[in-house]
């Protein structure tokens, strides 16, 4: 038995390719190739195997392969990406994917039932049954083909931009509606039980069990590939954490595909957005891909295949006719422009590896097998036309916008050291030898810093003088002392002096709390609110008291009307190459007061850094910087600060590579609760590899901070 596996796979493989390369040789798309290869050896062809040996013998790379598929279905869901254009994406989402499905339910269920298609035992529920199958299926559009003409053609534009979105929306919506369809279609066949309210009910808690699943997969995935270097092992890892997810799936009876564009999607979503584990498995994924398309071309009957061809047709041409108005109709309705409404539709016709992943989980359900059965040739008939005139109708439709004459932008980040956290507690500091600092007349509030550790004394009064000085306030001292402390106040004193010593070097001046309490968050909360304070500084204990640390942060957080900025030692503190990190608008409005107020004195330069896809265009990138460019001149900080977009495959490599370059790092700090479980921290990613100064940034959540801002 293992002798044959192996030959049958061998086989399999050798004419999968030799299929492929006579394919491109015709400028036909290779999965095309790989469909015939499998008719020429299945039972209709040379029969060499039967369907029955291949689903015994390598079953298993057909489950593999589908959740390769989901898995990479998910990582086209990035919502900051959707989130930009929610509601254009909505409309054309709804659009193309709505008349897709009800074009082709029409048209097949009859051409179905006039061309004898079917048992002749069926009856009107069986052909809706089927309407709702095949209304499914014609949804999915084939993102590797899509992209690999948009590669091709180094495409960049506005429609090229919509072709990739609608891509990732259409594909996730065919996954969720194929579920439902088939619970739907169990009830109109009568192989389940129950009202067919009763049936969609159940799909609808089953794919949000699978969806539930999946993110749970994507968590433990994302937590245990974080740490591992090597590509190999985190392919390793990766892919058996992916298997055991969808065979869990099947086992609990829901849904792989979901569960395995869910775990895709939380990974793809995090804050860190890891994307190594994705790239791993594109270069690991090819020659499971020629195995799953090579099988779903044996287990084609050409009698069936000559029966369903007139279906095939019109699944072909009412999908398209589907794709085309419905991509047009929603566009119109956000007000795309012009190209998007006339194109869009004729760059999605490609179907290919989603939709045959659907038909293979259709062929598991032992109560649809009458369905599968005459769904299996129809679809792969259209999947066959689809991937010859798709990729020519996507070429066509991208030259005629006028988009395919852009430079294709660098694949990935390049790869960058990774360093532990700092031995050093402290700071060493450099005089200063910037223009003094004024004392304005009137303060604006105080920018309160929080004395506990007398190494990090000069370093948060001179980081509070340069933030006061920005937002023109005055920076305050606050010592916190247990009640009724009679010991000696030598350290105090101490930490007082070299804090206001500090400051008078600068030109400033300082005033200075020593308050008694129990409770240090509620006494600083206090404070900042009696000040009033625009923000509060801390500096980060060494590592033996961090988990104390965090607890006392996260009450401050939620107690403090102002920001809390948490310092982090790391050797020599220098501010003037600074670097600013900012995943998206709520980073950069979160840090414009400290930026504004670092870019306020001596000679700093600020770069304010932002991390697209590792297949980001050069058009995009550009747009990314000319964006964060204009909120500087927006800002009057253009001659100080600077955007830098970069493509990355692992943001928090990205930022760590780029901060070799810098004095000091800033960012938001994220990932708190069940948000932080879920969706990571970045700046906790950083923390623990870079090995520079760093300032934490946190909203504080008591009341919006209005005196900061100014």
């Amino acid at each position: 038995m293992a002798a044959q596996s192996a030959l049958i796979l061998g086989v399999l493989l050798a004419a999968g390719f030799a299929c492929a390369k006579l394919a491109q040789r015709l400028r036909l798309p290779s999965v095309t190739g790989y469909i015939l290869a499998g008719a020429l050896l299945g039972p209709s062809g040379l029969a060499l195997f039967s369907p029955r040996i291949l689903a015994e013998d390598l079953g298993h790379f057909s489950q593999l392969a589908i959740m390769l598929i989901a898995f990479g279905v998910g990582e086209h869901l990035e919502w900051a990406k959707l989130r930009s254009a929610l509601m254009r994406v909505t409309l054309v989402g709804l659009g193309e994917t709505s008349l897709a499905f009800a074009c082709v339910a029409s048209a097949c269920v009859l051409a179905a039932e006039l061309g004898g298609l079917g048992p002749a035992t069926w009856q009107a529920s069986d052909y809706l049954a089927l309407a709702a199958l095949l209304g499914a299926v014609s949804v999915a559009t084939a993102p590797a083909t899509t992209m690999h003409v948009l590669r091709e053609l180094r495409a960049a534009g506005p429609l090229t931009n919509a072709v990739m979105t609608a891509i990732a929306v259409n594909n996730a919506v065919a996954l969720a509606v194929f579920g439902l369809a088939m619970g739907a279609a169990g009830q109109l066949t009568g192989a389940a039980g129950g009202s067919l309210w009763a049936a969609v009910g159940v799909s609808l808690a089953d794919s949000a069990l699978s969806l539930g699943l999946g993110l749970c997969a994507g968590l433990a995935i994302a937590m245990t590939t974080r740490r591992l270097r090597r590509r190999g092992e985190m392919l390793t890892a990766g892919l058996a954490l992916l298997l055991l997810c969808g065979v869990t799936a099947l086992w609990l009876g829901l849904s792989p595909l979901l569960a395995g564009m869910a775990a895709g999607c939380l990974i793809v979503n995090r804050r860190q957005r890891d994307v190594r584990l994705f790239r791993a498995i594109n270069d690991f994924e090819p020659p499971i891909y020629v195995l799953f398309f090579t099988m779903a071309g044996a287990s084609l009957h050409l009698g069936a295949l000559a029966a369903a061809g007139g279906v095939s047709l019109v699944y072909f041409t009412a999908r398209a006719l589907g794709k085309v108005s419905g991509a047009w109709l929603g566009a119109s309705l956000a007000g795309a422009k012009a190209k998007v409404r006339r194109y869009l539709g004729l760059a999605l016709l490609s179907q290919a590896d989603v939709a045959i992943g659907l038909i293979f989980i259709l062929r598991g359900d032992g109560q649809l097998a009458d369905l599968a059965q005459v769904i299996t040739p129809v679809v792969l008939g259209g999947v066959v036309l689809a991937e010859v005139l798709g990729p020519i109708s996507a070429r066509w439709a991208i030259g005629r916008a006028g988009e395919d004459e852009a430079a294709l932008g660098p694949s990935a980040a390049a790869a960058c050291p990774v360093v532990g956290p700092d031995a050093q507690n402290g700071y060493l500091l450099t005089p200063w030898t910037w223009e003094r600092l004024t004392p304005p007349p009137r303060p604006r509030g105080q920018v309160l810093f929080v004395l506990d550790d007398a190494r990090t004394a000069a370093v948060l009064a001179r980081l509070a003088a340069i933030i006061a000085h920005g937002g023109q306030a005055s920076p305050t001292a606050m010592r916190l002392l247990p009640p009724g402390d009679n010991g000696p106040q030598s350290q105090t004193l101490s930490m007082l002096t070299t804090a206001a010593e500090q400051i008078r070097s600068m030109g400033g001046a300082m005033a200075s709390e020593i308050v008694e309490s129990t409770d240090p968050a509620q006494a600083i909360a206090h404070q900042a609110r009696t000040g009033p304070a625009t923000a509060i500084l801390l500096a980060q204990p060494p590592d033996n008291a961090a988990r104390e640390f965090k607890r006392f942060l996260d009450e401050l957080i939620e107690l403090a009307p102002c920001p809390v900025i948490v310092a982090r030692p790391c050797g020599a503190l220098h501010t003037e190459r600074i670097l600013v990190p900012v995943a998206d608008r709520n980073d950069l409005r979160v840090l414009a007061p400290l930026v504004r107020a670092l870019s306020s004195v001596g000679h700093h330069r600020i770069t304010l850094m932002t991390m697209l896809a590792s297949n980001a265009l050069d058009e995009e990138l550009e747009d990314a910087e000319d964006e964060l460019d204009q909120w500087a001149r927006q800002e009057d900080l253009a001659p100080v600060v600077r955007g830098l977009a970069v493509a990355a495959e692992n943001r928090a490599q990205a930022i760590v590579a780029e901060a070799q370059r810098h004095d000091l790092l800033v960012m938001t700090m994220d990932g708190g609760g069940w948000q932080g479980l879920f969706f990571g921290s970045l700046a906790q990613e950083v923390q623990s590899r870079c090995q520079r100064p760093m300032l934490l940034a946190h909203r504080g959540g008591a009341a919006p901070n209005a005196a900061a801002s100014g």
